[in-house]
């Protein structure tokens, strides 16, 4: 059978959101393929021809994407990535999923697995936790990995990150700008206000990881700033994060760091309005979404690319670690404070060594960052 075209026929609900391609778009959208729409039983299929590459594996990939799908410029993204990465590199294969919710997690994952042409079904995001727990032991022999959650069967490889310590970095980088008189590229601060914010997707423990490592970073400029928080429901209302970011604005936040995927550009799009600033989440924002780079001090990337791409390089390898979990935080290079493209220079260089300082102090285990709020 043709890895491709097994979803041919299936007939399950929502089978639009599974795209089947042997190359898969790149971050500027094609990825040198070709691509061709044909119709299956009543469902549209995209699928994309790859183009050579300089090695050639006969290792095929199964991407079973977060809510909110490609295009958040964000998570999502960031995992496609690191199976491009893998498809240039080693000469995989992959086909990819996107649900709408959380309900098509199960059937994707069964679907991916029952086909028998996967060495690897990825798992994108804390919330397929609870229908992998299901999946994996019914497929013994399917080997799969998951990002942001544990599942503790032999042939699940974990992923997880410290996103608190990268939070804690841009959460230091905001609060000592907060207090300084900074104006650079669209934005400016207000240092007798001395308040940023954080506005944040769906309220679960992982979320609030980021907020409790901002908020310590925060305190670590400065303990008497103040730090205005919303979360909006939803990785993809980007409406619903500009109206929280605006009332933050109002009330004289001069700083928001989103952690809410494609909801993220509302918090842009209101820093822009406002004058004011904002930090981005899981990728290098000020590159994935370069209108906003004069309002993008800095982004809290977290490699999710370096997950996917490990682990499918295990696979290549033969090395693959079923039942094991990987932590990835600042010492493993996992999360970062990225400096935005445009504003990363008008940064001087005394905080920027304030943060490097406490990123080592945070490495050494001189500060403990709190994974909880409060």
């Amino acid at each position: 059978m043709d890895r491709r075209t097994f979803i041919k026929g299936t007939g399950i609900a929502g089978i639009t959101g599974l795209a089947g391609c042997t190359g898969g778009p790149s971050e500027g959208g094609d990825g040198g393929s070709e691509s061709t729409t044909t119709e299956s039983s009543g469902s549209e299929e995209t699928t994309s021809e790859s183009t050579e590459t300089s090695t050639s594996s006969d290792v095929n990939v199964g991407m079973v994407y977060a809510l909110g799908g490609l295009g958040d410029k964000s998570f999502n993204d960031a995992a496609q990535r690191g199976v491009v990465q893998a498809e240039e590199e080693f000469g995989i294969s992959y086909n990819e999923a996107q649900p709408s919710s959380a309900e098509e997690f199960p059937q994707f994952q069964r679907q991916f697995a029952q086909s028998g042409n996967y060495d690897l079904v990825c798992c994108i995001g804390f919330a397929q936790q609870s229908a992998l727990n299901n999946t994996a032991p019914n497929f013994p022999d399917q080997d799969f990995m998951l990002v942001d959650a544990v599942v503790e069967t032999d042939n699940v490889a974990n992923y997880l990150f410290r996103e608190e310590e990268g939070s804690f970095q841009v959460g230091h980088l905001a609060g000592l700008l907060t207090t300084q008189d900074f104006s650079a590229g669209e934005g400016s601060t207000n240092p007798d206000e001395m308040t940023v914010g954080f506005v944040g997707g769906v309220d679960v423990p992982l979320i609030r990881k980021f907020q409790a490592g901002y908020e310590a970073g925060i305190a670590e400029a400065n303990s008497d700033i103040e730090v205005l928080t919303a979360y909006t429901g939803s990785f993809s209302d980007p409406t619903a994060a500009k109206e929280a970011a605006l009332s933050m604005y109002d009330q004289g936040a001069d700083i928001i760091y989103h952690a809410s995927g494609a909801s993220g550009v509302g918090v842009f799009q209101a820093a822009q309005e406002q004058g004011r600033y904002a930090i981005g989440v899981d990728s290098d924002q000020s590159q994935t979404e370069p209108s906003y780079q004069d309002v993008i001090l800095a982004s809290m990337v977290k490699r999710v690319d370096t997950a996917v791409y490990e682990s499918v390089e295990n696979v290549v390898n033969g090395e693959y670690e079923g039942g094991s979990t990987v932590t990835l935080g600042l010492e493993q290079e996992g999360v970062a404070c990225v400096y935005g493209q445009s504003l990363g220079s008008e940064i001087s260089s005394d905080v920027k060594s304030s943060l490097d300082a406490s990123a080592e102090a945070i490495i050494s285990g001189d500060i403990d960052v709190p994974t909880s709020v409060e």
